[in-house]
């Protein structure tokens, strides 16, 4: 594993044009649910904070006021690139913040605008971020897999690494 610090610029641009990650969160009956969410950060909002729009009475919003701690698992396929960040979420009730993060996209899931008292703005403070990059195109992968059944050792495909915020 890659070496462990407070450097979010790996994870951002990982992270930056992939437009649906799983939020999940604990529900009230004690499972975990996963839906798919748009992070709203913008370019200066890169760092150990994502920004989520979402329903105030909506059930993803009640859970995080239930359990805070939630995990946001992004998924790039093409590229093969894998990002998990765990943290815990809190409801930030700040109009200006709101207007600062609010886009075409976001107007369309809440028609009424930012001053809606229904939109709740979720800020995920990272605790921890791991990741993998796989760095191999498919030939390389099959050789590598190849070798390690071979050899007994386990195949080297990419890059895994993980940032903490502590």
């Amino acid at each position: 594993m890659a070496s462990e610090g407070a450097d979010w610029t790996k994870i951002w641009d990982m992270i930056k044009d992939i437009k649906y990650a799983m939020f999940t969160a604990r529900h009230s009956n004690g499972h975990l649910h996963s839906r798919p969410m748009t992070t709203i950060n913008g370019r200066d909002e890169r760092g150990g904070v994502l920004w989520f729009f979402m329903a105030r009475n909506a059930e993803p919003a009640l859970d995080i006021a239930r359990e805070p701690a939630v995990n946001v698992a992004y998924a790039d396929p093409v590229g093969d690139n894998y990002v998990s960040i765990s943290g815990n979420a809190r409801i930030v009730d700040d109009v200006a913040k709101k207007k600062a993060l609010w886009s075409p996209a976001v107007q369309a899931w809440f028609p009424e605008g930012a001053g809606d008292p229904n939109v709740a703005l979720v800020a995920v403070t990272i605790e921890h971020a791991e990741y993998w990059d796989v760095d191999t195109n498919k030939a390389v992968k099959i050789y590598e897999m190849a070798k390690a059944t071979v050899t007994g050792t386990r195949p080297h495909l990419g890059e895994h690494g993980a940032v903490r915020a502590r």
